[in-house]
C-alpha cells in the first residue's frame, strides 16, 4: 500500500503507533502509541500521586524516562515557612526515592522545561508533560504534548497512551529577523494575527518557512512553548543542522535523534503567513497573550515591576536583556525602590551569566536575582504582584490574576523588559539594541563562525506493520442516565486560571477545591450552584491554558453536572473524559443565542444532545471518538485501568 503525504506530526505520529496496518496515518485516526517521555512538576505530581495510589502504586515503566522537577510553588521564603509547599516537595521526593527517579530536579535546580530540553529531548520522540507548556520541546522537533496528570500517570506506568491524530495547520514565517528582536516577538506577533484558541484550536502547529532556518533552538523554543497561548495541542520545527549543531555539544541524548520532514504536499487544513521583515518589539496588554500592540504605541506606560524569567525566557534572551540593561545604564542610574526581579531557568545558566559578568549587570540596574522556578509567571508563591500594579513581563500568560490577584500583566521580550527596567516605564528596546556589540553577544552564547555544523541526512519514516487493525473496542456497560440542571451562561475562552486559580491547585480533595472554584473571576458562582445553576454553557476554548486537572476537579467539587461549549482545549477536554464530568460540544448558533442564566435544560449522553425545556427544541451535540465513548461508560481513566490493567488501551483503542 502506498504511503500518503504525511505533516512531521503524523510521521512522528506513525513510527510511534501501535498495531498499524498501513505505512502512513491521517488526521483522526485513533491511535495507541509508545511514548519515551513523561513530564511532571511538583504541582503537577501532587495531584499524579492521587492517581497513582489509586492505581496501587505500581512499578513505573522506566525510572529513567521519567523527569520530575520542584519548580512551580518553590522559592526559599516558601520552602523555609509554608506548610502547602512543603508538603508537595516532600511529595515529589518521596516519589522520586520510592522509584529511583533518574531526572529527579530538587527545588529550584530547573524549571521543568529548560534544563529538559537543553539537556535531553532529542528529535523525533514523543514526550507528555503534566504541564500544558510541554509544547516547548517540539522546538527541537520532538511531538510534545501537555496533558492532565492522570494522563501522564497512566503514560508513566504504562510506556504508551492513546491519541487522535490531530488536524494540522502550518504557519510559514518568511522575512529576515532585525538583530534582537527575537522568539517572544514572533509568537506574539503570531498571536496577534491569528488570535487565540481560532485556527491552532486543538490542531498541531507546524511552524515552517524560510526565516525559521535563521532561528536558534532558543529562539525555536520560545515559539514552541506559547503554542499552548494559541490554542495548538503541539508546536513544532522541523529539526535541522542548527538543532544538529545543538545535540553535538551535548555528552549524551544525542544519537537516537531522528530528522524528519513533513512531505511537500503534506495535508495541512490551513497554511498561514506571517512576514518578520522590520517586525518591531511586540507587547502584549492584559488579559489575553493575543492582546499585542506595538511597544511603540505603549511606550511611556508607567510600572510598579519588572520580571524577567518563567519557562519561556531562555538564556539567549536573558543574555541580551543584560546586554540591553548595559546600554541602558550608560544613560544615568535605574529609578530607585522599584520592584525588579530576574530568574534564570537553571543553575548551569545562572553560572554562565555570573561569570560573563551579566548577574552584575542586572544586580546594578536594580534586579533581584532568584533561584529557577515559575516564580511569579504562577503567582502562588512568596513572589506576587500585588492588586493593581502594573507590571511588565518575559512570562508566557497576562490573564487575570496570573501575577496575583489584582495585577496587572503585560508581557514583553526579556530586551523590552530590560529597556523599561531602568526608568520604570515601557520603552523600545530597540536604540539599546543598536548598541549592543553583536560579537560579544554570539560569543556569550557560544556561536561563532569557527563551530563546526553537522550534516544532517533526511531520515525516512519507520513504520512497524501489524497483521491487522483492529476496531476500538467497545468496553463498559454503564449506559449514562439523562442530565436535568439549570444554566449558567459563560463566554468565550474562559481559561483554568480563572476555573482554579494557581493558588489553590495544592488542594486535592473535591470539596476543597470546589469551594476555590471561581474564586477570583466568579465568586458567586458557588451560590449559583447551591440555587441549581449546575449546567454550565460556554462559547468558544472552554478551559485554554494551564493542563491542571484540579480545574475538573474544581468543577465536580462545585457541583457541576456538565459542561456544555462550542469547543473545548484539547487538554481541558481530556481531563473532562479521564475524571468523567459529562461534556458536550455544541456548535449551533441557535442554541447559544437561545440558552440564558438560570434554564433548566435536559442532557442526553447516549444520543449526545440537550433539550432546551422552555421551548422543548432540541439540539445536536458532536459525538464523541470511539474512544472517549469507552472511557465514559467505564467511568474515567482510572477505572478503565483498574478493570483492563496494562491492556488498557489496547482494549479501548484496538490493536
Amino acid at each position: 500500500m502506498p504511503a500518503r503525504p504525511m505533516t512531521l506530526t503524523q510521521k512522528i505520529l506513525a513510527e510511534h503507533a501501535i498495531g498499524l496496518s498501513r505505512p502512513w496515518v491521517q488526521a483522526g485516526d485513533l491511535l495507541r502509541i509508545r511514548v519515551d517521555w513523561t513530564l511532571a512538576s511538583e504541582l503537577a505530581w501532587n495531584g499524579m500521586d492521587r492517581t497513582y495510589e489509586a492505581l496501587g502504586r505500581p512499578p513505573i515503566y522506566d525510572p529513567g524516562r521519567f523527569f520530575l522537577a520542584v519548580d512551580h510553588t518553590v522559592d526559599p521564603v516558601t520552602l523555609a515557612s509554608d506548610a502547602r509547599t512543603q508538603k508537595l516537595v516532600k511529595l515529589s521526593r518521596d516519589f522520586a526515592r520510592e522509584q529511583k527517579i533518574v531526572h529527579f530536579h530538587d527545588s529550584n535546580e530547573t524549571i521543568l522545561h529548560t534544563q529538559f530540553y537543553r539537556e535531553l529531548i532529542q528529535p523525533g520522540e514523543v514526550v507528555l508533560g503534566a504541564d500544558s507548556h510541554t509544547s516547548s520541546h517540539g522546538g527541537m522537533g520532538a511531538f510534545a504534548i501537555g496533558l492532565g496528570g492522570a494522563d501522564i500517570t497512566a503514560a508513566m506506568v504504562l510506556g504508551q497512551s492513546w491519541i487522535e491524530v490531530p488536524e494540522a495547520i502550518s504557519i510559514e514565517y518568511r522575512g529576515e529577523l532585525p538583530f534582537g528582536i527575537g522568539g517572544k516577538d514572533v509568537i506574539l506577533r503570531t498571536l496577534g494575527l491569528l488570535k487565540r484558541n481560532t485556527v491552532a484550536m486543538e490542531r498541531t502547529v507546524e511552524y515552517r518557512g524560510p526565516a525559521t532556518r535563521s532561528f536558534s533552538t532558543d529562539v525555536r523554543f520560545t515559539i514552541a512553548n506559547m503554542t499552548a497561548e494559541l490554542g495548538g495541542l503541539n508546536g513544532l520545527f522541523e529539526p535541522d543542522a542548527r538543532v544538529a549543531t545543538w545535540l553535538a555539544g551535548r555528552q549524551d541524548h544525542r544519537d537516537g535523534a531522528r530528522f524528519l520532514t513533513a512531505d511537500e504536499d503534506a495535508p495541512y487544513v490551513a497554511r498561514e503567513g506571517v512576514d518578520l521583515s522590520g517586525l518591531a518589539p511586540q507587547v502584549a496588554k492584559p488579559f489575553s497573550p493575543d492582546n499585542v500592540v506595538e511597544v511603540t504605541s505603549i511606550a511611556g506606560l508607567g510600572l510598579h515591576g519588572c520580571f524577567i524569567g518563567a519557562c519561556t525566557t531562555t538564556e539567549e534572551e536573558l543574555v541580551l536583556g543584560a546586554l540591553v540593561l548595559e546600554q541602558k545604564l550608560a544613560g544615568g542610574p535605574p529609578v530607585a525602590t522599584a520592584k525588579r526581579l530576574v530568574v534564570p531557568g537553571d543553575l548551569a545558566i545562572t553560572e554562565k551569566l555570573r561569570a560573563a559578568g551579566l548577574l552584575a549587570t542586572y544586580e546594578r540596574a536594580g534586579f533581584r536575582i532568584g533561584p529557577p522556578g515559575c516564580s511569579m509567571c504562577l503567582g502562588v508563591a512568596s513572589e506576587k504582584a500585588g492588586p493593581g500594579e502594573v507590571w511588565l513581563s518575559s512570562q508566557n500568560r497576562n490573564f487575570h490574576d496570573r501575577m496575583g490577584a489584582g495585577s496587572l500583566a503585560h508581557l514583553a521580550s526579556a530586551a523590552t523588559v530590560a529597556a523599561s527596567a531602568v526608568a520604570m516605564k515601557i520603552e523600545d528596546p530597540r536604540p539599546a539594541l543598536a548598541r549592543v556589540d553583536r560579537a560579544r553577544y554570539a560569543r556569550l552564547l557560544g556561536r561563532t563562525d569557527a563551530a563546526r555544523v553537522p550534516e544532517v541526512r533526511r531520515d525516512e519514516v519507520r513504520v512497524q506493520i501489524a497483521a491487522a487493525w483492529a476496531a476500538p473496542a467497545v468496553v463498559g456497560s454503564a449506559v449514562a442516565a439523562p442530565i436535568a440542571g439549570r444554566v449558567q451562561r459563560f463566554g468565550d475562552d474562559v481559561d483554568t486560571d480563572a476555573i482554579i486559580p494557581g493558588e489553590f491547585c495544592h488542594l486535592t480533595t473535591l470539596p476543597e477545591l470546589g469551594r476555590a472554584c471561581f474564586r477570583h473571576a466568579r465568586p458567586d458562582f458557588g451560590d449559583r450552584i447551591a440555587r441549581g445553576e449546575d449546567v454550565i454553557v460556554a462559547g468558544s476554548g472552554w478551559g485554554s491554558g494551564s493542563s491542571r486537572e484540579q480545574a475538573v476537579w474544581a468543577l465536580i467539587g462545585a457541583g457541576v453536572a456538565a459542561v456544555i461549549a462550542r469547543s473545548f482545549a484539547f487538554i481541558h477536554k481530556r481531563n473532562l473524559v479521564n475524571e468523567g464530568l459529562a461534556f458536550l460540544v455544541v456548535s449551533d448558533p441557535e442554541f447559544h443565542a437561545l440558552v440564558e442564566d438560570g434554564d433548566p435544560v435536559e442532557i442526553d449522553l447516549a444520543r449526545s444532545h440537550v433539550k432546551h425545556l422552555p421551548t422543548g427544541r432540541t439540539f445536536a451535540a458532536l459525538p464523541p471518538s470511539p474512544v472517549v465513548a469507552a472511557l465514559r461508560r467505564e467511568g474515567g481513566l482510572v477505572e478503565a485501568i483498574r478493570r483492563h490493567g496494562r491492556a488498557v488501551f489496547e482494549t479501548i483503542a484496538g490493536g
